[in-house]
């Protein structure tokens, strides 16, 4: 009874009409209707059976059951029209008493926007050229108790949308179609990876020790065993033990969970695809990587110019390929600048950049500070970022002529990252210092810093072949392909703050 006093006049008057109808033993809640076209289909259909009967006056085609949502109607005495809608479009739907019969005429008056309906009929086009079902039977599925809302708040409050994503994708069919165009982009994704000879597979969620990235997991437990456990912040040592297990090469697209900030590139839930390649090295995952991005450019655009944020991003190949520490260099004007350059030389400059340094970063942070902080907002094509320190990289081969420096790439699109690869490091022992560095950086305050991994060290002790991994972020992908200025708008449901307002009130 209290939920019934929270619902508004209009709420009120349809669920009256929802008992009314029950009572006089029309179901309002339907079952099964077996659907013969969508709107999208029945639209084709017509138009392919008009043309192949020739030019012909009053000309129609049927039957045909197509389901959906009815998002608009208007009554003219003895004639209604409607608009239905389903994933695929929309369909003009015509209503005559003499031809739908009276009772079901009548039943229009009951019938509201935001009802899903079942019609069947025959097509035909209108005076104005419209396709349009021309109904001879009427089917109630589902009444809405919420009316549709002619507006958004949400375009002053932005979050309505994101809390509603099911009002978001009724009310706005390019929501719907960016949603669409994602599952297209993550399938063209597989396509390629399989006909690469890349084996998809699945690895735990849980970990017991978060690694194979730097970043904050979130904890949970484990009431059986009694044990804590971390939500994956990356899949990539189980990813390794298959190499060293004999696969040549895999892959995994899955969901990765880092407790840290939320922000227009942020999400703590976010899909990521990785990928390990066997007997390959950073060069080779430059090489998937590029061939893989620019493909998928190229079905969804012709031309590989990408639109995004007012600006056109050029997705042809090749791309540029630049070293961290010339872009740096450009920025400090310092001309001999290497990741052994004196800390202090590096402060001064920082400071005059304007950038805060904590006093436990070293040499190589502050590098990595300005370029992320300087650089990065500056690339907009697709750019590779080469030679990392070694110091910010503890899974990663150096390289053999630059014993600070590992073999790595980061790939930036419109200032963001949106791909990480590097050639494994597969020695056993060195990974083991390079995780006890990992641990006196974590007891120096970062929380960041890698966790040992002895089970992994085990596994590198069997041998791991000389390899190739690669990390693209999937949701940051689909932001540029689709032109969405914010993570949110390519994730069907978005982790928001705790929201104070009532549902119904942040639409009208």
């Amino acid at each position: 009874m209290n939920e019934l006093n929270n619902l508004n006049i209009e709420q009120k008057q349809r669920l009256q009409v929802i008992e009314e109808l029950r009572h006089e033993g029309i179901e309002p809640y339907g079952r099964r209707f077996d659907r013969s076209h969508t709107t999208a289909a029945a639209k084709s259909a017509f138009l392919d059976a008009e043309k192949a009967n020739g030019p012909a006056e009053h000309f129609e085609w049927g039957p045909v059951k197509v389901p959906g949502r009815m998002v608009s109607k208007r009554e003219q005495g003895k004639t209604a029209f409607a608009n239905l809608q389903d994933q695929f479009g929309g369909l003009q739907i015509y209503f005559r008493k003499d031809v739908i019969g009276e009772p079901a005429f009548a039943l229009l008056k009951r019938i509201y926007v935001g009802d899903i309906l079942g019609i069947e009929g025959t097509l035909f086009r209108t005076r104005t050229g419209e396709v349009t079902i021309r109904a001879t039977s009427l089917t109630i599925l589902s009444k809405a108790i919420n009316p549709m809302p002619e507006k958004w708040h949400g375009l002053t409050d932005v979050e309505a949308r994101y809390r509603q994503r099911y009002v978001d994708l009724m009310a706005n069919p390019e929501v719907r179609k960016t949603f669409i165009t994602r599952c297209q982009i993550v399938q063209m994704v597989r396509e390629f990876m399989s006909g690469k000879g890349f084996l998809e597979v699945e690895t735990p969620m849980m970990h017991p020790i978060a690694g194979g990235a730097a970043a904050r997991p979130f904890v949970t437990h484990h009431n059986a065993l009694d044990m804590d456990l971390f939500l994956r912040i990356a899949p990539e040592l189980y990813l390794k033990r298959l190499l060293v297990g004999g696969f040549d090469r895999v892959f995994e697209i899955n969901r990765n969970f880092r407790n840290e900030g939320i922000s227009i590139k942020h999400n703590p839930e976010f899909t990521m695809m990785e990928v390990y390649q066997a007997f390959g090295d950073m060069k080779s995952m430059m090489d998937l990587t590029e061939e893989l991005i620019s493909g998928i450019a190229a079905r969804l655009f012709s031309d590989c110019k990408v639109p995004y944020e007012g600006k056109t991003i050029e997705f042809g190949r090749p791309w540029r390929v630049v070293r961290m520490i010339d872009s740096v260099r450009e920025v400090t004007g310092i001309a001999d600048l290497t990741f052994s350059t004196p800390r202090d030389l590096l402060v001064a400059k920082a400071k005059e950049l304007h950038l805060e340094i904590d006093p436990k970063e070293s040499a190589a942070k502050i590098i990595v500070k300005i370029f992320e902080e300087k650089v990065e907002s500056t690339l907009i094509d697709p750019t590779f970022v080469t030679e990392y320190p070694k110091e910010t990289s503890p899974l990663a081969k150096g390289n053999a002529q630059d014993p600070t420096i590992v073999d790595r790439f980061e790939l930036f699109i419109y200032g963001r990252e949106l791909a990480n690869a590097f050639s494994e490091l597969n020695d056993p022992e060195e990974q083991r210092a390079r995780f006890e560095d990992q641990l006196r950086q974590r007891a120096e305050g970062d929380d960041e810093a890698h966790q040992m991994d002895e089970d992994y060290v085990n596994a590198l002790r069997f041998g791991m072949p000389p390899a190739g991994g690669l990390g693209i972020g999937i949701d940051r992908l689909v932001m540029v392909l689709t032109n969405s200025p914010s993570i949110r708008d390519v994730i069907l449901f978005p982790t928001l703050r705790k929201c104070c307002t009532p549902i119904s009130d942040l639409v009208e």
